[in-house]
């Protein structure tokens, strides 16, 4: 029995069927770029398995690593039917991801750092694997900007990422609630934007307040070490920086940022409860200018193709008041303060076009018009994305009705601090990316897909892995196999093979929900979410 998580495109079984032993004098033997995933191989299930894993072609006993540039770009073909084993791949990345369907078929034990049972006997299913993913963008979204996550957090996070075969890291850097990345030209924003003075506790409308000081930061060596980390798993890291809104820790280190002849805005903190802030960027050229100075730096530090923008939310009551702003409209010719924001982001787009790289943004920024390189995070629903489709835009697909896993996850009182819409494991896994009615051409627009994951109410990573897990496993099944309509997907079968998915989850640590719901020390009594009653409108 193969219970692989995602599920691959095809399984065959071994005509004699029965197993392959993997014993103590096996090698690991690295064609030409495949050295990568050999080293990664013996740090992690050579460390698990007590296996040396020597380079050596001459033994009887030993696995092969090797590119097949006539496989699909990230697929692979693992053969475990006899000695030596294969792992072949269309690139690097595809015998990476066959690396990972070989540690999963050795069994729980294989994710631990040591080995439990030193001497033991390990072997493998005799099966050939043939696999490859149905989305090239296959995503998680942290926010580090509402709550923290120390470095050690997110290269864990990256590692969990690697082991369900997700392939980009989206990483919330700044917002009003903070700024989390190093920038030298401006030390202040995380001198100053980096900390609040404390935090609100559960829903902004619950009265509890955690009145610690809350922060941290990523200097740019520990952003080099994070890509550097991700990209020998095969993730890129997509940095987001917020603007024009969501920008209050930015406007607290530097009140020059704000509307300044609406605003005191000098009297301005680091925001200490949730929500979206009236405090937005100014339309200035100050604001252009510094802002082209942050992302000098962050293409500096992230080599991806695409970068963030963020975009959505931005409250325009500032702007409406502010005499800076009309004159910016007037002088455009502009119509009013949306199209105002439709400038504010063209100017990065054709700022990150210039420099090779591709804008993407929060659904919002299709609003007033979009330039045609950049592409759209579709998060308010399907409609955003079909919008951008049909319009010629990639798109990425994270609906909030559907893969925002800091929604519940049931329906009960004891779930902690309950927000939005009651996702379950099952809702997840029915999710379908590709929104219905789109044309074949508009469907190809369609990179992928995102689970999203806000923190104001995860205090820590035991939190976020509460929230995150088990449903990034089905997420990550949507996201790589190639699945039936939802109606029709085995949601059955796939819990019979999350019953193996909970040992290695538990054998790497995560405290994810159970399916009986949270244990004691999960819940979070007396601390009010805000819960959204009703199914999430249909696709």
């Amino acid at each position: 029995m193969v219970d692989v998580i995602p599920a691959p495109v095809g399984v065959v079984p071994d005509a004699a069927g029965g197993s392959v032993p993997l014993p103590a004098d096996t090698a690991l033997v690295a064609g030409p770029g495949t050295e990568g995933v050999a080293r990664w191989l013996r740090a992690t299930v050579g460390a698990a398995t007590g296996l040396a894993l020597p380079e050596d072609a001459g033994r009887p006993h030993r696995i092969e690593l090797d590119i097949d540039p006539e496989l699909p770009p990230e697929g692979y073909r693992l053969a475990l039917d006899a000695h030596p084993l294969r792992i072949r791949g269309g690139s690097a990345a595809g015998v990476f991801w066959g690396a990972q369907t070989l540690r999963q078929l050795l069994g729980p034990d294989a994710f631990r750092r040591a080995p439990v049972r030193p001497g033991r006997d390990w072997e493998l299913p005799a099966v050939t694997v043939e696999d490859a993913p149905r989305f090239r963008w296959r995503g998680l979204m942290l926010d580090v900007a509402r709550h923290f996550m120390p470095k050690e957090g997110v290269l864990r996070y990256l590692d969990l990422m690697a082991a369900h075969k997700l392939n980009v890291f989206h990483f919330h850097l700044t917002d009003d609630q903070g700024w989390r990345v190093e920038i030298k030209r401006y030390p202040r924003l995380t001198q100053t934007g980096a900390w609040r003075a404390r935090t609100k506790l559960g829903h902004r409308a619950s009265p509890l307040w955690d009145e610690r000081p809350h922060g941290g930061y990523y200097t740019q060596d520990d952003i080099r070490e994070i890509v550097a980390y991700a990209a020998e798993r095969h993730i890129t890291v997509v940095p987001e920086i917020d603007v024009p809104g969501h920008s209050q820790a930015a406007i607290a280190a530097h009140p020059e940022l704000g509307n300044t002849d609406v605003v005191d805005t000098a009297a301005l903190d680091v925001w200490d409860t949730w929500g979206i802030s009236a405090n937005i960027l100014a339309p200035t050229d100050t604001v252009l200018r510094f802002y082209e100075g942050v992302f000098e730096e962050v293409l500096e530090l992230f080599p991806s193709e695409f970068v963030h923008v963020g975009g959505d939310e931005c409250r325009k009551e500032q702007w409406t008041e502010s005499v800076t702003a009309k004159t910016r409209v007037a002088d455009l010719g502009l119509r009013d303060e949306d199209a105002l924001q439709s400038w504010f982001i063209g100017h990065f787009d054709a700022w990150l076009t210039a420099r090779g790289r591709r804008l993407i943004g929060w659904d919002e920024i299709l609003e007033g018009g979009l330039a045609p390189g950049a592409a759209v995070s579709s998060w308010r629903g399907y409609g955003g994305g079909v919008a951008a489709a049909r319009a010629g835009h990639d798109v990425v697909m994270c609906p909030e009705q559907h893969v925002y896993l800091d929604h519940r996850q049931a329906p009960g009182e004891d779930e902690p601090v309950p927000i939005g819409f009651v996702r379950t494991l099952e809702d997840v896994y029915r999710f379908e990316p590709v929104p219905d009615g789109l044309t074949e051409a508009e469907a190809a627009h369609v990179l992928g897909t995102q689970a999203n994951v806000w923190t104001e109410v995860m205090e820590d990573t035991g939190r976020v892995d509460y929230q995150v897990f088990p449903r990034l496993a089905a997420f990550a099944e949507v996201a790589w196999s190639p699945l039936p309509a939802p109606a029709a997907r085995d949601f059955a079968g796939f819990s019979r093979r999350m019953t193996a998915h909970y040992g290695r989850l538990d054998a790497l640590g995560v405290a994810y929900r159970p399916p009986t719901g949270p244990r004691p020390w999960q819940r979070r009594p007396g601390v009010l979410g805000r819960p959204i009653e009703g199914p999430p409108p249909n696709r």
